[in-house]
């Protein structure tokens, strides 16, 4: 299991990568790993605000249904229709086909408090 030094991470598990001023958002692959097979991905509307630390969405495993923390604060510019009709892609690639969202930041000092890919990778290991 890689993860990609060229994102940003969450302490729930989410990426982030930076893009033109804007963000796009998604679970990583530990994240998926420990939820199984994935049957249904809820997201927020284009045009919806969210705040980092509160929910945004949730998705729902063959194990179990876990909320999706927004790591960053801002408004929904996009969201990933094709989730809907393929959540697999979770599982299949959780960082190309499965981004979740894209959002335009309220706050990009947040950015400063996510973990980088070796923060991350050392907390998944404790």
């Amino acid at each position: 299991m890689t993860t990609p030094k060229d994102l940003k991470y969450s302490e729930e598990h989410e990426w982030v990568k930076t893009e033109d001023g804007k963000v796009r958002i998604g679970i990583t692959h530990f994240a998926q790993s420990e939820l199984g097979d994935i049957v249904f991905v809820e997201l927020p509307q284009v045009g919806d605000d969210i705040k980092s630390g509160d929910p945004f969405g949730s998705v729902e495993s063959v194990k179990t249904v876990s909320e999706l923390y927004a790591p960053i604060s801002g408004k929904v510019v996009e969201v990933n229709s094709e989730l809907e009709d393929s959540p697999e892609f979770v599982n299949e690639s959780p960082y190309e086909n499965a981004w979740m969202i894209v959002v335009e930041p309220s706050n990009l000092s947040e950015m400063d408090e996510l973990l980088s890919a070796e923060q991350y990778d050392e907390l998944i290991q404790e």
